[in-house]
């Protein structure tokens, strides 16, 4: 089974690079985050023509994650949850659409958009914390009912010095803070499995290239889409990489896809 990681940064404006995407590499399960639509919104019988069924859970204009499985490689899917009962930075906000969890044939799948946290310090950053702590605590009720589990998507954290182009570029982002990576290190030492950084010891591996100043040209990107395992699916891990000749496309996303297979 092959699960792949994809902030798509509006369904509607990628939707050929992301049909592009699936067909060249067929994931057997797809987590989208920053789909940018509202529920009714979302293009799925697009991804039916193709052989995927998709579940999603949107917001109008910004955030949004969505979950694809190949059904004709015989994979099914049922929604376990979305949201994880935090409320946005503002107040009166209510609850973004950033986590949505749900079983594929046996595995616990969780997709999420964690908040980036900017500007650093301020309620914004404050929400990110949270909203950590949050998912810390869904994790381990996961963990806690003995499943194999997957949880992946855009973390927005960079969890080491050697997973970005410049240290001293980033150093004041709220992505590379330390209560952001104490945060991140917390998950792993809860018994998760990096799965990217299982194949990578050395790091150097990006996952996003700002459209900014060349970024992508420049190769100055830096590793924020992660693939975590609890320790059955880690044990299973055959391989994990970045699909990162997507990011060079016309019109791409400022993220390339994130994958991991793991044996039957």
């Amino acid at each position: 089974m092959k699960i792949a990681t994809f902030n798509i940064n509006g369904i509607k404006a990628r939707l050929p690079r992301l049909k592009e995407w699936l067909a060249e590499t067929r994931p057997s399960v797809a987590c989208l985050q920053e789909i940018k639509t509202q529920d009714d919104g979302f293009p799925a019988e697009e991804f039916t023509e193709l052989g995927y069924s998709a579940i999603w859970h949107g917001q109008k204009s910004f955030n949004g994650v969505a979950m694809l499985v190949d059904t004709q490689a015989g994979l099914t899917i049922c929604e376990v949850q979305r949201g994880l009962g935090v409320n946005g930075p503002n107040d009166g906000e209510g609850e973004q659409a950033r986590y949505l969890e749900a079983e594929v044939n046996g595995i616990r799948i969780a997709c999420l958009y964690l908040p980036n946290g900017n500007p650093h310090p301020g309620p914004k950053f404050d929400y990110k914390l949270r909203w950590m702590e949050a998912l810390r605590a869904r994790m381990a009720t996961i963990w806690a009912e003995e499943v194999p589990a997957v949880v992946l998507g855009d973390f927005n954290v960079i969890p080491e010095d050697d997973d970005v182009w410049s240290v001293k570029a980033m150093a004041d982002d709220a992505l590379m803070q330390p209560e952001s990576r104490a945060a991140y290190a917390r998950l792993l030492g809860d018994g998760w499995c990096d799965a990217l950084r299982t194949r990578n010891p050395r790091g150097g591996v990006w996952t996003y290239w700002d459209y900014q100043a060349g970024a992508w040209q420049r190769d100055h990107g830096f590793r924020i889409d992660h693939i975590l395992l609890s320790p059955e699916c880690a044990d299973r891990l055959e391989a994990a990489g970045v699909d990162k000749a997507h990011r060079g496309r016309e019109k791409a996303s400022d993220h390339a896809p994130v994958w991991a297979r793991l044996k039957a």
